[in-house]
């Protein structure tokens, strides 16, 4: 079909609160908003000032009332414990209300903080439905971040209480949670009063009396008791959750999302970008730490109606590269959401996709990817494996919806490998130059997007709206900074070429290479280091660690690196993926002592490179390539 794109997105531009009024009539509210947008309100504006309205009643309770209790809310499908298991849109409300009724006894009310340390089982879902159902503001930290990385959150949030699970489960080893969250909570200066615990049967935590509760005792007993617990009506402005995005290094950025922009936002994204209809079953392979796991496993297909899956396991290694398909063909997939690095190593296990001939994809319509870069090999190589659309889209943490993409349900655009298409409505994407003047096609600029930014973005950062301004608003007057560079075309396709500042991409996580920095330097033979993130073809990029030893260590550079490797892994996790560490005389610097990264980066990456003309001394930069080539970079 012809695609409706240009007229839809020329309605958003000709009138955007009326655009964004109509997308509204899709949410139920106590009370529908007089004001769509307030200009003067926050950093830039504010959506929905005056609206009341609860995200768990539009994700849960109005689909009960509505004749989909019996529907399958949530599949859950994991590989690692071999178990699966099915929701019901009915039994996830008892579940959410019993939750719920739990965090109230424990004194948690409107405005109080909850985080969520929990690996991919439905209770994870549970747990931010039950704190969007009271007004809690939950904070999710993905499981697989250590103590340190946990401690800081916990600082910056100051929960009231904490939510999580004795374990997760990775392929061969299990992950013991809660020493993790008890170191965490000893290193916080800012303590939970408590603690609620979801005991797995791979891992018993041992509960420390007086803080530490049962879960699943306490669960029980308030089902037990029939409490009820109402949903809470909130201004569209309350905040619904922080996601925290940076590394390890000061004070960590928490991502607001308000709940209703981000409730008009998702749910117009559901049918219109992604064309799912309710009832139908959306599979976002992400997990619930990161944003996508928050928009498209948790909060947009249970807003819609649709069926979400839940998928505890790996795209190869649970058991092998064939896992995905048999999770299309058992659950009736009709999407999958996934990072292209999922394909990378789908397709490195498996190229000529033999494991594919084993089960039917017929439900499949559509494969969305994004997390990172989607390079047109793997594009090319999935859509002619598995014959239909394969979408890349590009968004941000910060966005928490495709900034731009492919809208399968305006009708598909013609794919352009390499660019994830055309801006979405409520985008309105400049290509700059450094001084905010647009810069012509084809040329490679800043991009930025023009304030106000959509529905659904972030407002501010959790309580600094002063650190808002600088990080997002500042550089760019009238703009919101993405910190990516890229350019357009003469069709008005945009293409995202890379970062502008040191946030690496590993397998869809952008990790701070600060905060590796801050790692390598606390190691006590290191006097200076550097990280890049160099070109992988699997991640998308890898962390790369450069150290210098301090004078008089004798110990071998070896064994220092591999303490170095060992050392990351325990301070930030197995997510940071980092595995090579380089021990080399000095680093290269400018004569004001700046570290030149950028240059050491395409060096390694065996990219075109000029020596800077601010360099103290142009000989070190050969000695980073002697030192790249002997690790066979």
């Amino acid at each position: 079909m012809m695609s409706r794109y240009a007229q839809v997105y020329g309605e958003w531009q000709s009138d955007p609160q009326a655009f964004w009024a109509g997308a509204a009539k899709e949410i139920d509210w106590f009370r529908e908003p007089s004001t769509i947008f307030d200009p003067k309100a926050g950093v830039y504006g504010r959506w929905f000032p005056d609206g009341l309205c609860n995200t768990c009643w539009n994700a849960v309770d109005r689909h009960v009332a509505g004749g989909r209790a019996q529907q399958n809310a949530i599949i859950y499908d994991s590989p690692v414990t071999n178990s699966q298991r099915k929701i019901t849109y009915g039994e996830l409300l008892e579940e959410v209300q019993a939750l719920a009724a739990v965090l109230v006894a424990q004194g948690v009310t409107k405005g109080d903080r909850v985080v969520i340390y929990m690996p991919m089982i439905p209770e994870a879902l549970f747990a931010m439905l039950a704190c969007a159902r009271i007004g809690a503001v939950h904070s999710v930290v993905f499981g697989g971040f250590a103590a340190k990385e946990l401690a800081t959150r916990i600082d910056d949030a100051k929960p009231k209480l904490i939510l999580t699970a004795s374990c997760g489960i990775e392929p061969g080893r299990v992950v013991h949670y809660k020493p993790l969250l008890d170191e965490a909570i000893e290193l916080a200066s800012s303590k939970p009063s408590s603690v609620v615990l979801f005991q797995r049967p791979q891992s018993t935590a041992k509960l420390l009396e007086g803080r530490d509760h049962d879960w699943a005792s306490r669960v029980s007993a308030a089902k037990a008791a029939g409490v009820t617990v109402e949903c809470v009506p909130l201004l569209g402005t309350d905040p619904l959750y922080i996601l925290y995005t940076s590394g390890t290094t000061g004070i960590p950025k928490g991502v607001v999302r308000d709940n209703a922009g981000h409730m008009v936002a998702l749910k117009w994204t559901m049918s219109n970008l992604y064309d799912i209809k309710p009832g139908e079953v959306f599979w976002s392979a992400s997990d619930v730490g990161w944003v996508v796991g928050h928009s498209y496993i948790v909060y947009a297909p249970l807003l819609h109606g649709a069926t979400t899956v839940v998928y505890e396991g790996k795209p190869v290694g649970t058991p092998d590269a064939g896992a995905f398909w048999r999770v299309i063909e058992e659950h009736h997939v009709v999407s999958l959401f996934t990072a292209p690095t999922a394909f990378r190593a789908i397709k490195k296990e498996d190229p000529n996709a033999e494991f594919l001939k084993k089960y039917s994809t017929k439900h499949l319509r559509s494969l969305f990817l994004a997390g990172e870069r989607a390079d047109p090999d793997t594009v090319a190589w999935a859509e002619r494996i598995l014959g239909v659309p394969v979408i890349d889209h590009w968004w941000q943490t910060e966005t928490g919806w495709g900034i731009v993409g492919n809208p399968l349900g305006l009708g598909m655009l013609p794919v352009k490998h390499g660019s994830p298409t055309v801006p979405m409505p409520g985008y309105d994407i400049q290509i700059v130059d450094e001084s905010a003047k647009p810069v012509p096609n084809g040329q490679m600029g800043s991009i930025v997007i023009k304030l106000p930014l959509p529905p659904g973005c972030l407002p501010t950062l959790w309580q600094q709206d002063a650190r808002m301004q600088e990080s997002y608003l500042d550089e760019f007057p009238g703009f919101y900074k993405t910190a990516d560079a890229g350019f357009k075309d003469e069709d008005g396709y945009v293409y995202i070429m890379g970062r502008t500042d040191d946030i690496i991409n590993v397998a869809g996580h952008r990790l701070s290479t600060g905060g590796m920095e801050e790692v390598l330097s606390s190691h006590p033979d290191v006097a200076e280091c550097a990280v890049i993130g160099i070109k992988d073809a699997l991640k998308g990029e890898q962390p790369c660690g450069f150290v210098v030893l301090k004078a008089g260590v004798t110990r071998s550079p070896i064994e220092i690196e591999k303490e170095i490797v060992a050392l990351v892994r325990n301070k930030i996790g197995p997510v940071a993926a980092f595995k090579i560490a380089l021990t080399v005389n000095r680093l290269p610097k400018t004569r004001s002592g700046k570290i030149l990264r950028g240059t050491m980066k395409k060096i390694a990456d065996h990219d075109p490179w000029s020596a800077p003309a601010t360099i103290d001394d142009l000989g070190v930069l050969d000695e980073i390539a002697d030192a790249l080539k002997a690790k066979g970079i």
